[in-house]
């Protein structure tokens, strides 16, 4: 007896495993990633100092299940495009890893956990702030935006400036002018920091008729609208300076950080309109290293003022 269990558990184990995988893949966890990474930070500038860490712990739980059922619900949408895509080649319903019902259920159950768990152990602003960012990114941006104009990345990526209205959400039970400057702020930098991916993948995005701003428009002008908005993210990342407001640390990274990713943004440009070779994914990792600088500052700059008082 003892023998045919062990002959029989190893099989049933790798394909238990590789369904978990690809649940967690149909989650996009590096995305969810930087969406928490704004959401924590932003928390601790709400309470002027380290708030309750189950409060913490509730809103970055809520937080990822929402992100996980738009995301979800993003990828059941688009598998079509996805089996054309090299670079989605490998997500999960292409790969027939989860069925298409799998990943809808899913989709549906994360959503209702994530507005459930906020409206019950946080609050219910929080939770109707999560359930804004997944109808605007499935209806807004997935359904309306994405195949239709250029413009897609720019108003859907709204939806991924909703966690630190939840993060503030969560602390004060309501909002202000400083999570309207951050919202601004993700909001801003999400052009430039997507741009240059659609312009590495623009063969991709242009096989399945997505008119990204690479796909309609030259280098150039990406390159141009690229500067504009990383202009536009670094002075309303100085603006909370004055409205928080915010101390050295924070205003010593946002000059600097701010700095560096404006060079990036113009090395980008500079190359695109002398006809060199662009590197576009050197402007979209250094996006992400100088978005996550600039929000772990929003968290620490609080708590090194309180220090010093």
């Amino acid at each position: 007896m003892v023998a045919v269990i062990q002959t029989d558990a190893p099989p049933s184990t790798p394909r238990i495993l590789r369904k978990v995988k690809a649940y967690v893949a149909l989650t996009k966890p590096r995305v969810i990633e930087l969406l928490l990474v704004t959401t924590a930070p932003v928390m601790i500038l709400a309470a002027k100092g380290i708030p309750n860490l189950w409060l913490v712990l509730a809103t970055l739980v809520g937080g990822a299940l929402s992100a996980s059922s738009a995301n979800a619900f993003n990828c059941y949408i688009d598998r079509d495009i996805d089996r054309v895509m090299n670079r989605t080649k490998s997500r999960p319903l292409v790969t027939g890893e989860l069925r298409d019902g799998e990943a809808l259920a899913f989709a549906w159950l994360s959503g209702v956990a994530s507005i459930l768990l906020l409206g019950m152990l946080v609050n219910w602003l929080a939770a109707a702030l999560s359930l804004a960012a997944i109808l605007f990114y499935v209806f807004v941006y997935t359904l309306l935006l994405k195949r239709r104009t250029p413009q897609n990345i720019v108003w859907g990526g709204a939806a991924g400036c909703m966690p630190v209205l939840i993060g503030w959400a969560a602390v004060t039970g309501s909002l202000n002018w400083t999570p309207v400057i951050l919202f601004g702020i993700v909001f801003l930098w999400t052009p430039p920091h997507y741009w240059p991916l659609s312009m590495k993948y623009r063969a991709d995005y242009q096989s399945v008729d997505v008119p990204m701003l690479a796909v309609v428009r030259g280098r150039s002008v990406v390159g141009l609208q690229v500067v504009l908005y990383a202009w536009a993210t670094v002075a309303c990342s100085l603006l909370l300076i004055a409205v928080a407001p915010m101390g050295l640390v924070y205003s010593a990274v946002a000059v600097l950080g701010g700095a560096w990713f404006i060079i990036e943004s113009h090395r980008l440009y500079s190359t695109a309109i002398r006809h060199g070779e662009v590197r576009p994914m050197r402007v979209f990792h250094s996006s992400i290293s100088y978005l996550t600088l600039l929000f772990l500052a929003v968290g620490i700059d609080p708590l090194v003022t309180a220090l010093v008082r």
